[in-house]
């Protein structure tokens, strides 16, 4: 089977870097943005894809709408970075503009020792 009876989104499935989505899609990208933002550019990719239906396109529209989301993702990283961005979730729980969760009582153990008395 050659390159050209499998499907654009079988294609992709089966890449496994960074370079390697850049290179099927034709797609011009920085080293250097790359290097600091590979994961969270693929991450948000996936995310921006979840969101679009292929359903009904032929095979060169899906390359296009996959070629425009993977654009869209690292331009997103081009011009910001992964800290700010917060695409992981590690990176989401511990976002110093979010006020921490809240957490059960506290109850200090002098609290729980006093004598009865005392009360």
């Amino acid at each position: 089977m050659s390159s050209r009876d499998v499907s654009c989104l079988d294609r992709l499935t089966a890449l496994s870097s960074a370079e390697e989505f850049f290179a099927v899609l034709d797609l011009p990208y920085a080293p250097e943005v790359l290097r600091v933002a590979r994961l969270h550019i693929l991450k948000r990719m996936g995310q921006y894809l979840a969101t679009t239906s292929f359903e009904g396109l032929d095979d060169n529209a899906v390359r296009r709408a996959a070629r425009d989301t993977l654009e869209r993702a690292y331009q997103d990283f081009a011009t910001s970075t992964p800290l700010a961005e917060r695409v992981f979730k590690v990176l989401k729980e511990h976002d110093p503009a979010r006020p921490p969760a809240p957490k059960g009582a506290f109850v200090p153990l002098a609290a729980l020792v006093q004598p009865l008395a005392q009360s």
